[in-house]
């Protein structure tokens, strides 16, 4: 099963460098640059948040399976919307969060680490085996992704799309 993984389209640029999680917030089309994907698909899978549903959609693709199995991991609410300058200024935080990814999800994240985890699996374990997929989610959300299939890590650009296919 070939599985193409895109990164969303950039949202305006006041929620750049910002912690967005769950927010519902749309792709600022100035920013937007079309691209050719590699392949033909059989299915498109989406998060179900606009950022990522637009984004296909202005690439074209209209035949779109959402699930919010696809979002990015959920923030707490002191901090959705945040840049790191704003949550380090915060009296809850402390610098020793940083000395790990497991801390910093704890500090960071309403959603444990193995909850995100579980529901990116359970997606992916209902996938069709034997059809090109396509799936438009979250930087976070296709780092885990990458993950869980024991592909190496790629570097998502946050104003350029990030496309990564796994065979």
């Amino acid at each position: 099963m070939p599985l193409t993984l895109l990164r969303h389209a950039a949202p305006a640029v006041e929620y750049h460098g910002r912690t967005i999680g769950h927010t519902d917030i749309s792709i600022d089309l100035t920013l937007f640059n079309a691209i050719t994907l590699p392949l033909p698909y059989d299915a498109i899978y989406s998060s179900d948040l606009r950022r990522c549903t637009q984004t296909l959609e202005h690439l074209g693709y209209t035949d779109i399976i959402t699930d919010p199995r696809l979002r990015e991991v959920a923030f707490k609410k002191q901090f959705e919307g945040k840049r790191f300058d704003e949550i380090e200024q915060m009296e809850a935080y402390h610098p020793s969060f940083l000395e790990s990814q497991e801390s910093w999800h704890t500090f960071l994240c309403e959603e444990s680490r193995e909850h995100f985890r579980r529901r990116i699996e359970t997606f992916l374990g209902e996938l069709p085996l034997h059809k090109n997929i396509l799936v438009c989610s979250h930087g976070g959300t296709i780092r885990e992704i990458l993950s869980l299939l024991k592909s190496e890590p790629k570097s998502l650009g946050y104003l350029e799309y990030t496309i990564v296919t796994v065979k």
